[in-house]
């Protein structure tokens, strides 16, 4: 069940790549579907970060959240503008982004021979072919219940869409995105 347009657009986008890119899209860069499903990947675990930093922010398992990082100690790596720094929380929240960032980098160099790559590599034969030869979903794709690919790629849009209108309202209310999704829960974490 897909959109009779969208799926060719999609489609088009991908084949202009290739014949524009052919090097990187060889390896799997640029529109495919590898990159939405890791995209929505990375978004599934932003989620689940956001939601325990938010319990631990609720139940003081940061400590001093509020204090700023000492310039003279850290240096500009604690700066945010000018003379301001990070505080705790937010160093805290960055290394672990930073964290995650790393570990998806790694997964993405050198994948572990039961997980399906990002960059695909055209000497691994036919885990290269069937990469290469996944079609895309479309804009709503059929529903398969359990751990399909299919539910992968719809609770990966709904995570990537989620995150958009929680830093889009962040921006607008001029609140933190912790404090926007403890709204969102009722006050449920603080």
């Amino acid at each position: 069940m897909c959109s009779e347009t969208a799926l060719p657009v999609f489609e088009k986008a991908m084949a202009d790549w290739e014949v524009e890119y052919p090097g990187f899209a060889k390896w799997g860069w640029g529109p495919s579907v590898q990159a939405e499903k890791w995209n929505g990947r990375h978004a599934m675990f932003g989620w689940v970060f956001i939601c325990a930093t938010a319990y631990a922010k609720g139940h003081g398992l940061i400590p001093n959240a509020d204090v700023p990082l000492d310039l003279k100690e850290w240096g500009t790596l604690a700066t945010i503008s000018g003379k301001n720094t990070l505080t705790n929380e937010s160093a805290v929240i960055l290394i672990v982004n930073v964290h995650a960032f790393c570990v998806g980098l790694l997964a993405t160099i050198c994948p572990l021979p039961f997980s399906d790559p990002l960059l695909l590599d055209p000497n691994q034969g036919e885990m290269y072919e069937k990469a290469k030869a996944t079609k895309p979903y479309g804009v709503i794709p059929e529903m398969n219940t359990g751990l399909t690919e299919e539910a992968e790629i719809m609770n990966g849009r709904m995570a990537m869409m989620g995150l958009i209108t929680v830093t889009a309202t962040a921006f607008i209310e001029g609140k933190p995105i912790l404090d926007v999704v403890n709204e969102w829960v009722g006050g449920l974490y603080y």
